[in-house]
């Protein structure tokens, strides 16, 4: 039986170096010197409770592993194994990808935990400064500076990237954290709230489908190109009033969806303009296909209206603000939006404000002078 050791490890000074070393015992009994790579006695006695941690934990040779992993290695089991689809969708994909072009060119040979905050926003802040080269037939045209919202695309991917390296307990914490983002981004994660108005507004300018489209969404919150545009005429239940999901951009989404009497006249609406095909939405090429994108008879349209440009996923968030400012508790509204967390319903709901400034506009500022059972008169006084 083996002697009980006073200590589980020790910091202490070595010859010929500044750094001060820790000695451990692994879970197979074997002792361990590393360098702390500090001077500080404090940060030093951190890094080997860590070590104790990771040991106690099971997790010693991960943690150890990731201390030598490089960025540009890591980034590429990152673009592998949790960008892909199925894992997600093929536009994000492809975004990761451009991002870590950029990416890997300021950090690929570092080591994943030497990438520090203050490395970040120096990246983040010569990115906004380069300009965007376009590929020609007669070579490279530079044209302005990078977009801000496009690097912040970049810090987005790379957050993502470090997330899933501490989730793997590569890393002890993701430095993005700590970054504060050089300029402000306009209109980033802000939705529209379409009022009633403007939505009829939109829909007298629209094509006919494209008005179908519009109807649909703000009545039942349906994705556009992952679920509205490929689907097929048999996923609507006309006799029990639900459209049936078979694909969605999450595991929720896949579900069976109740329609209101306009959704129903949406969708009848449709069908009658869409052909013999199987989609309700068919391509202009074949009705064996179906549309891939509305973008610019939506650019068109809302030009026409006289409406400034906004996303038509938008019309998504409006969905859920109508149903928030109709009384629904934000549970049910998560349940229909068919969200797998709820939080994200925080960036649905960012225009109830918009509705409260609605309200604020039927403010009566002369309820006081009222008279008859709804209100009391009260005698006048200075002050409060």
């Amino acid at each position: 039986m083996s002697r009980p050791r006073k200590h589980d490890g020790a910091v202490n000074g070595r010859k010929g170096t500044r750094f001060l070393q820790m000695s451990y015992w692994d879970r197979d009994g074997v002792r361990r010197r590393e360098s702390t790579l500090t001077e500080d006695r404090d940060e030093a006695n951190k890094k080997l409770r860590e070590r104790l941690r990771a040991r106690d934990g099971n997790i010693l040779p991960v943690v150890r592993m990731g201390e030598n992993l490089i960025f540009g290695d890591w980034t590429d089991v990152f673009l592998e194994d949790y960008s892909k689809p199925p894992v997600r969708e093929p536009k994000t994909h492809a975004a990761n990808l451009r991002a870590a072009n950029h990416l890997k060119k300021a950090f690929a040979t570092r080591r994943l935990i030497d990438v520090t905050a203050d490395e970040i926003e120096h990246y983040l802040r010569d990115r906004l400064r380069q300009p965007v080269r376009f590929k020609t037939s007669s070579g490279y045209v530079e044209r302005g500076k990078s977009k801000p919202t496009t690097v912040h695309q970049e810090l987005r991917v790379l957050r993502r990237i470090l997330n899933v390296a501490v989730r793997k307990k590569l890393l002890p914490s993701n430095p993005c954290a700590n970054v504060e983002f050089p300029v402000a981004v306009k209109g980033l994660f802000r939705p529209r709230y379409v009022s009633w108005s403007e939505q009829q507004q939109i829909e007298f300018h629209a094509p006919a489908h494209l008005g179908n489209i519009v109807r649909i969404i703000t009545e039942t919150g349906l994705r556009i190109n992952k679920e509205l545009l490929p689907m097929k005429k048999d996923q609507v239940d006309f006799v029990n009033s639900v459209v049936w999901i078979p694909d969605s951009k999450t595991p929720n989404g896949i579900s069976e969806l109740p329609l209101t009497k306009l959704a129903l006249d949406a969708f009848r609406n449709q069908i009658a303009i869409s052909g013999n095909g199987d989609f309700l939405f068919p391509s202009d090429e074949s009705q064996t296909q179906h549309l891939n994108s509305v973008k610019t008879a939506w650019r068109n349209t809302l030009r026409r209206a006289g409406i400034p440009y906004f996303r038509i996923y938008d019309l998504r968030s409006t969905y859920a603000t109508r149903l928030s400012a109709g009384g629904v508790v934000d549970e049910w509204v998560t349940q229909m939006l068919r969200q797998g967390d709820s939080q994200v319903f925080k960036k649905y709901s960012q225009m109830k404000l918009q509705m409260k400034r609605e309200a604020l506009a039927k403010l009566n500022r002369q309820a006081n002078e009222m008279t008859g059972t709804l209100c009391q008169n009260t005698p006048f006084k200075r002050g409060f």
